[in-house]
């Protein structure tokens, strides 16, 4: 995690930009009058919170992301915008320790390891006769090959060596197979694999790095059922959340997440067109994933097993669900999980009840119309609480009522709105068939709770939650990589991009504004002839922008372009450049979108002509598409 990425983490464009804009809700986004131009009928200024930009539409037409507006606003340079908003967060600027930086690369390593395990499991699944049972499994929770191929479903052996033995081959040290979880220690020495016989599935982050695995039985009689990974350095369960990385996508573009028990329950659903749907491997949630769970939807459904242990663990949930997600007073969380002052969150955490003996993914696959039914029909979590306390007491015993009552008032108590709260309270007043003012007055030697500032106790731990590092901004990341192992590269790509005919690499490919910073750095050391490029680039990035920017990403080395112009490697490099224009190409045409959307006077302040920038941007997309297909076509 950079200290850019942090920073984005903990502070919301919209609360910046909100200090000196008035800002009108408009659908997802938000408008205003520019404040970087003088206008006053038209608001040509535009905030996207999904992807934390702004653009001005108006005699600016600029954009960027929240460290460009507070450059802009305030006349500052990035360094100084840098400790600005790393203090807004509260985030300590400092450079890697040697140790600190000997732990992200051995992660890396550990993260290599387990993709190669992928790769060996994955065989054992296709290509052997010991694979097939676990393949005819699959077969039979109706899994095609393309799902099964999507989550890289693979078989461990019964063996108690075959993955050491695959691995250390290939010069991976045992050393390593037991910090990635791969392999157990005996106690009389040597090890173990960990995984035998099962149905192996892998674990990401929601970055979609490795992270560990988690293996099934294929034989009844086989405990556990399900085995996961140890905690290792790259592992902690408590703080995944399995399919994160395949629903995050989804999860923005409904404003949904479904959260499931097991592995199954979400791969079954993502192969019926339910693409939204999380798990927690089995375990109770943890305060952890639901922070994680903020930074894509406030909307959030708990479907659970209706069994002894489903219903324990929804419960267990509630309580942890209310603590962490509409806690009110100093700290709280916003809808994309970042933490801010002054305020709450305003989530919406609803359950389903799922019929009896069945799993998601069966009900998915069989019926999606009516998995989609039951999603739509969760109850919020209070009469959730209620029905299910209802099914378990005696209504006529009247200390059966307090018990519910008791259960269930603080939940109500703790709801953000005063109708919403009178709504429930009266709900509950007919369950019980009591009088509603029962329900208000309070049992003597029970303070009321304070509605007001939140303070955590002292031994409340204050977590903070890391900024999500979008797609798009790994592309821009694995773009720059690139350059910065040889800035000549970039007169390569561009002689590519003139062959396409494109316009060359320019700034404005790039959206995040220390990736600017670096590329225009890049850009200054090809064109001066004082100094060699790599060192120009090495004594003037500072060492917040190279632990901002180079973070956990692997460097790629690339062949001398002047000699070998057509390898590969080099070929697949301006694929990827083409595909970062294409996505910043993409974006623009949203915002259009947006702008046509909004009322404009007859004055019309806007400074471009929607349809025709419209226009232009479609046929820079098709060139890019043609430069795509040629570049394939080269490559073969």
């Amino acid at each position: 995690m950079s200290v850019v990425d942090e920073i984005k983490g903990r502070l919301d464009i919209v609360d910046i930009v909100s200090e000196t804009v008035k800002l009108r809700h408009s659908g997802k986004n938000y408008t205003g009058f520019c404040p970087f131009h003088h206008n006053t009928k038209t608001p040509a200024f535009a905030v996207f919170p999904d992807s934390q930009s702004w653009r001005c539409f108006g005699q600016c037409n600029e954009g960027g992301d929240i460290f460009s507006f507070v450059m802009k606003r305030e006349g500052w340079d990035f360094p100084e915008t840098l400790r600005y908003l790393a203090e807004r967060a509260g985030v300590t600027l400092q450079e890697f320790t040697p140790e600190e930086q000997e732990q992200v690369e051995e992660n890396e390593h550990l993260r290599e390891v387990l993709s190669m395990a992928v790769t060996f499991f994955q065989h054992q699944l296709r290509n052997t006769a010991a694979g097939k049972a676990a393949l005819d499994y699959l077969y039979a929770r109706k899994l095609t090959d393309e799902t099964i191929n999507a989550f890289a479903l693979g078989y461990a052996p019964a063996s108690w060596d075959a993955l050491t033995n695959y691995l250390t081959s290939r010069q991976i040290s045992l050393d390593a197979l037991i910090k990635a979880g791969l392999v157990s220690e005996r106690e009389e020495g040597g090890v173990y694999d960990r995984f035998r016989h099962r149905l192996v599935i892998p674990i990401r982050d929601h970055q979609g790095r490795m992270t560990g695995f988690g293996g099934r039985v294929l034989r009844p009689d086989d405990i556990p059922k399900y085995l996961n990974s140890p905690t290792t350095a790259v592992f902690d369960k408590g703080r995944l959340l399995f399919g994160l990385d395949t629903a995050r996508r989804e999860i923005r573009l409904q404003d949904q997440v479904v959260i499931v028990e097991g592995y199954l329950d979400v791969i079954g659903p993502y192969q019926a067109g339910f693409k939204n749907c999380v798990s927690p491997m089995g375990t109770a949630l943890t305060e952890d994933q639901f922070r994680l769970i903020k930074r894509y939807s406030r909307r959030i459904i708990l479907a659970l097993d209706p069994d002894a242990a489903g219903q324990q663990a929804t419960l267990r949930g509630l309580e942890t669900a209310r603590q962490s997600l509409e806690r009110e007073g100093e700290l709280f969380f916003d809808s994309r999980g970042l933490m801010g002052i002054e305020g709450r969150l305003k989530a919406d955490i609803r359950i389903t009840t799922l019929p009896e003996g069945r799993d998601p993914d069966e009900i998915a696959l069989e019926d999606p119309d009516r998995w989609a039914q039951i999603i739509k029909d969760a109850k919020p979590v209070v009469i959730h609480v209620m029905e299910t306390l209802a099914q378990r007491e005696d209504f006529d015993d009247p200390k059966a009522k307090e018990e519910i009552a008791a259960q269930v008032l603080p939940l109500i108590e703790d709801v953000r709105g005063s109708v919403e709260r009178e709504a429930y309270r009266q709900r509950l007043a007919r369950l019980l068939k009591v009088d509603e003012r029962a329900l208000v007055t309070r049992p003597a030697g029970r303070p009321a709770r304070r509605r007001g500032t939140y303070r955590p106790a002292p031994e409340d731990p204050v977590i903070i939650t890391k900024a999500f590092l979008t797609p798009h901004r790994q592309l821009e990341q694995a773009c720059l990589l690139a350059l910065l192992s040889d800035p000549t590269l970039l007169n390569y790509i561009d002689r590519a991009f003139r062959s396409f005919e494109l316009a060359c690499i320019h700034v404005d490919d790039f959206s995040d504004t220390d990736h600017r910073e670096i590329f225009k750095l890049l850009k200054e050391s090809i064109d001066q002839e004082a100094e060699e490029p790599l060192n120009f680039i090495h004594e003037r990035l500072s060492a917040e922008m190279k632990e901002a920017f180079t973070e956990n990403t692997p460097e790629e080395t690339y062949p001398d372009w002047r000699l070998q112009p057509t390898d590969p490697k080099l070929e697949a490099l301006v694929r990827t450049f083409i595909r970062l224009r294409r996505v910043r190409i993409d974006e623009g045409l949203d915002q259009l979108v947006f702008l046509q959307t909004q009322e404009r006077d007859e004055s019309g302040e806007f400074s471009i002509d929607v349809k025709k920038t419209a226009l232009e941007y479609i046929q820079v997309r098709a060139k890019l598409d043609h430069a795509l297909q040629q570049s394939f076509a080269r490559a073969k």
